[in-house]
């Protein structure tokens, strides 16, 4: 019986970030629901208007952490790469290498055909992190592949 190894990467700054700004816009939002009533602008806003403003606020806040999903899962046969909202598994013998072009963001797999698909899980503001993820990803490709 093989023990499958599972490598499972995700930004840490990012999810930080993502995380202060959701919070931040959601305070934003609900503040000035609370102050939409109490401002004497001519203009009359109801109770509707002040639970429309949270629920805008809930929704930036939402597609804010969406940046925060990203994910990589590797193992001996493959890469699973989840983005902003696509997931998608690449056989190891589908990727011809794992990259990290200078100033680049993130990662990124480079496919057949000059194609290539990001991978926003590493990503360069990781720093070190970021470093021992694709050296981590390119051990493994060269385990499944002999290269």
């Amino acid at each position: 019986m093989t023990v499958k190894t599972l490598l499972v990467i995700r930004p840490r700054r990012a999810l930080i970030m993502c995380s202060v700004l959701a919070v931040a816009l959601l305070a934003v939002f609900v503040v000035v629901a609370v102050l939409l009533r109490n401002g004497d602008t001519g203009v009359r806003f109801q109770r509707s208007d002040q639970a429309a403003m949270v629920g805008i606020g809930i929704l930036l806040a939402c597609g804010v952490m969406l940046f925060a999903i990203a994910r990589v899962r590797a193992d001996a046969e493959g890469i699973e790469v989840r983005n902003v909202l696509i997931t998608r598994r690449f056989a190891w013998s589908d990727v011809l290498s794992v990259s990290f072009p200078d100033g680049a963001s993130w990662a990124r797999l480079e496919l057949p055909d000059d194609e290539y698909h990001a991978v926003m899980a590493v990503q360069a503001v990781d720093r070190d992190r970021a470093v021992e993820a694709v050296r981590a990803l390119r051990k493994l490709h060269r385990a499944a592949t002999g290269g």
